[in-house]
């Protein structure tokens, strides 16, 4: 099968999310060919370039979310821009871009969960408006050239967007919106709509892939939906967070008032409804993800839960020995921020230290970049020399202080392993929290547990751990205590994690859950058309998949492959892109020029 792995900020950047996960899964899957198509966040992420791609990655096509006044540092351009160089649409044309605005302005603006009938005379649904007005902008896009951008930035998308607001039905939230709102949502919305104008769409981009692979929901799926809208392309969507969450979660600390933020929300929210809607399998990473999914609309019947794969062989020399390293001493390991909660952790510990004066806490971890975590961590050390006045605080040496704040890389903890060895116990204090990695961690390395009931960790500690209610430093510290007074059952709970996370959280099942999804998807797809490739045959075969499984077969003859190239000045390059679209044959590395 042709592969075609969408991502957002993502593969096969060096400095993209979930990167490990979509490069351990090109490289897994031997058997398949993969397509990427990829949309960057900053000009930064595209400087520091790509890692070093597998032989079977066969095209890269990659597209800047960012504008040159957006990211002051852009890099070097290899395609034009201007922000008036999309062509102007003509009178029918500007009537179509009317009404599917204002459909899916209307269905924003009313909210998801708006009666119908209640924003004005369309009495159809919101949901309904939304995917009415976001594929008409689409199929107009893909006829009119370049002119979507400009479209949405003018004054009638403005004036459209003032008139929805000012509907009957409409919340009171929205109702309010200013003038400066007004022009804030035009430009979020013609930001986010931007995977609409890219030249991905043609019969030798996303119409040429037998599966459209979604490394996340959101932006990154938008290219799914409409692959699957003019090509019958099927659609899988992978989530091991949740953007619509991580929107929510955001909202407040962007500079946007609260009529914008309610508008971007019910977007995202209806967006992330259709994506559900359309894709023949959605994966979450985890139960917690997966009731974020159903609550927007996601269908069991298509949810299949695949807990993300982690090495666990770095891990295997620590998991296969004891605690000697440190069996009174409490270890945190992650990035030090508001939502790890470490305020609470060391109020705990000074609890822990009355009723065990030789307990340590060892604190492995940096800020997160920014002013505000290297306030919270200043504000964890202030507190720490509070708590622990008659002892002296330093900052990279344990000795006979209580508490350490270190890094990982020094002589004496060169890795994450020796981090986890360096305690009998391993804590998580957080408030926030998605798919723990740190507490997989800790299992693999067969240390016990102590963890705050957020996220996913009741789901992935099972029965191997201790888990008390966040925000609570007293139980927090009774069952550190409770742990570190009874190294029997530290290490039947120890050992107990280790086989459970060598079970569930490996590469190796990921891989295999994803093979037979493949196949799945692939035995109930039907054949489609296959783009003629010898101009005296213009019908072509029907192609079921991109590559013959018979070029799988040892010793048997393999096809050429196919070059599929765009004739000399074909394709369409958005006005907003910089160096957009390219076609890539074969691997690139992260110094290979720009990506």
């Amino acid at each position: 099968m042709r592969i075609g792995l969408l991502t957002d900020g993502g593969y096969p950047y060096a400095t993209g999310e979930s990167r490990l996960w979509c490069d351990r899964l090109v490289r897994g899957l031997p058997q398949h060919e993969f397509d990427l198509f990829a949309l960057s966040r900053s000009a930064d992420q595209e400087r520091q370039g790509w890692v070093r791609l597998p032989d079977r990655v066969g095209r890269v096509r990659t597209a800047p979310m960012w504008t040159r006044e957006e990211d002051a540092r852009s890099p070097r351009r290899t395609g034009r821009f201007a922000t008036g160089l999309g062509r102007s649409y003509g009178r029918r044309d500007r009537r179509r871009f009317t009404a599917h605005v204002t459909a899916l302005v209307g269905a924003v603006c009313a909210g998801v969960e708006t009666e119908p009938g209640a924003g004005g005379a369309d009495t159809r649904p919101a949901s309904a408006r939304f995917t009415d007005g976001l594929y008409g902008l689409a199929e107009l896009a893909r006829d009119g050239g370049g002119g979507l951008h400009d479209a949405l930035r003018s004054e009638a998308s403005v004036r459209i967007v003032q008139a929805a607001c000012r509907a009957p039905g409409t919340g009171r939230t929205v109702h309010g919106a200013t003038v400066p709102d007004y022009l804030a949502f035009v430009a979020e919305l013609e930001r986010a709509l931007r995977p609409l104008s890219l030249d991905w769409y043609e019969e030798d981009g996303l119409g040429g892939v037998d599966l459209c692979h979604a490394a996340s929901g959101g932006t990154a799926a938008l290219p799914g939906l409409l692959a699957k809208r003019f090509f019958g392309v099927p659609l899988l969507v992978t989530e091991h967070g949740v953007p619509l969450r991580a929107h929510y979660l955001a909202a407040p600390e962007a500079p946007l008032g609260a009529p914008v933020r309610a508008m971007l929300a019910n977007f995202h929210g209806l967006l992330a409804a259709e994506v559900y809607r359309q894709a023949a399998i959605v994966t979450p990473g985890n139960t917690h993800v997966r009731r974020w999914q159903e609550r927007f609309g996601a269908h069991p019947d298509k949810l299949r839960t695949v807990y993300p794969g982690m090495e666990a062989e770095r891990f295997g020399d620590v998991g296969e020995g004891d605690d000697a390293g440190g069996p009174g001493t409490l270890v945190w390991i992650g990035r030090i921020e508001p939502a790890k909660d470490l305020i609470a952790l060391l109020h705990a510990f000074a609890e822990v230290r009355r009723a065990e004066p030789d307990a340590r806490l060892r604190i492995f971890g940096a800020p997160v970049p920014g002013a505000e975590g290297e306030t919270y961590l200043a504000h964890c050390r202030a507190l720490a020399v509070q708590l622990f006045p008659d002892e002296a605080m330093d900052a990279h040496t344990v000795g006979d202080n209580p508490v350490t704040f270190e890094e990982i890389g020094g002589p004496e903890v060169p890795d994450l392993a020796e981090a986890y060895a360096a305690g009998g116990v391993v804590v998580l204090s957080s408030v926030v929290e998605g798919f723990p990695i740190s507490l997989v961690e800790a299992m693999f390395c067969g240390r016990a547990t102590v963890s705050t009931d957020v996220g996913a960790v009741v789901e992935v500690v099972g029965g191997t751990g201790v888990v008390v209610p966040p925000r609570n430093p007293r139980a927090l510290a009774d069952a550190c205590v409770a742990l570190l007074r009874d190294p029997e059952r530290r290490a039947r709970l120890g050992a107990a994690a280790r086989a459970r996370a060598l079970e569930l959280f490996t590469v190796e099942q990921n891989l295999a859950a994803f093979r037979d999804i493949y196949l799945d998807l692939a035995g109930h797809a039907p054949a489609r058309w296959a783009t003629p490739v010898d101009p005296r045959d213009p019908a072509g075969p029907p192609r079921p998949f991109a590559t013959p499984p018979e070029a799988h077969v040892l010793g048997a003859t393999r096809p050429g492959p196919i070059a599929v190239r765009a004739p000399a000045g074909a394709g369409r390059v958005p006005s907003w892109a910089i160096g957009a679209t390219g076609v890539c044959a074969g691997a690139r590395g992260a110094g290979d020029g720009d990506a």
